[in-house]
């Protein structure tokens, strides 16, 4: 990684509610919590990851979707949270209508790896952003592409449900047609189950299935299904912050040391 690059992961499934922005949030803060520089990019129109680390709407006075369109620098649009070390460039609705605005223009998939291209360009190396971590919208569109294009990697965030596998493989046909495309790099850093439940035999089923099916690619922190997790986003806060003893919280810490982990490895097998 060349000096002043920060690493960039992806958060992508195209199923909805599986857990990519409370992964993003989360993540992102246990990673400020152990020491990194974390920026969150909200890449979905919804907003959530913005609304979960408390930036109120109307304060969000640049957002990615000016990033996209070459209003702002991505700098610009740069918000700090509450969190020490954790930023967000947030997400308005605007960013719906992105696919028809960019239409054919010739950069339309690289307008995000240019814009984190500049982030930690004439800033001084305490400002610099060690981690960009995207959350991006549950759909495989262009703004998922834009994130593709700009990663390193993708972290795929995977509930313990029936048609995990189905959606997973999915995904990986898009990771494959954007690494021949846009982005020869572009890996899978790992595949996170969410919502388990032990309890329950199908949470089970699906964590043997895909332990089987992805191997070493599955991470072995799983996070549970935990109210506190579920809680903690209407007031505005990660679960980091918002109970930093629950189990949700604990799984979230060992997730960015075992991300910090295959980090060291790629680093000394690169």
């Amino acid at each position: 990684m060349p000096l002043g690059h920060p690493r960039i992961l992806s958060l992508a499934n195209q199923k909805g509610g599986v857990g990519k922005t409370t992964t993003a949030i989360n993540l992102g803060t246990a990673l400020a919590a152990i020491g990194e520089r974390v920026l969150i990019v909200d890449l979905d129109p919804q907003g959530n990851a913005s609304t979960g680390l408390g930036i109120d709407r109307r304060d969000r006075r640049a957002s990615t979707y000016d990033v996209l369109t070459g209003e702002v620098s991505l700098r610009e649009a740069v918000v700090s949270t509450a969190v020490p070390r954790l930023s967000i460039a947030p997400s308005t609705m605007d960013l719906s209508g992105l696919e028809l605005e960019l239409g054919h223009a010739r950069d339309r998939a690289f307008r995000l790896r240019d814009a984190i291209g500049a982030l930690n360009a004439n800033v001084s190396p305490e400002a610099d952003f060690t981690y960009v971590l995207i959350d991006c919208p549950p759909s495989l569109n262009l703004l998922t592409v834009n994130a593709m294009a700009a990663s390193d990697a993708i972290l795929v965030p995977l509930q313990c449900e029936f048609f995990a596998l189905e959606g997973l493989s999915q995904l990986l046909k898009t990771v494959e047609q954007v690494r021949s495309t846009l982005n020869p790099e572009l890996s899978i850093h790992g595949i996170v189950l969410t919502m388990y439940d032990s309890r329950n035999n199908l949470s089970n089923q699906v964590v043997a299935d895909v332990r089987q099916f992805m191997g070493k690619k599955v991470y072995e922190t799983m996070i549970p299904r935990n109210v506190r997790i579920s809680e903690a986003p209407s007031y505005g806060k990660p679960v980091l912050v918002y109970d930093l003893k629950c189990a949700g919280s604990e799984a979230y810490l060992r997730l960015a040391t075992e991300v910090i982990q295959r980090e060291r490895e790629l680093r000394s097998a690169g």
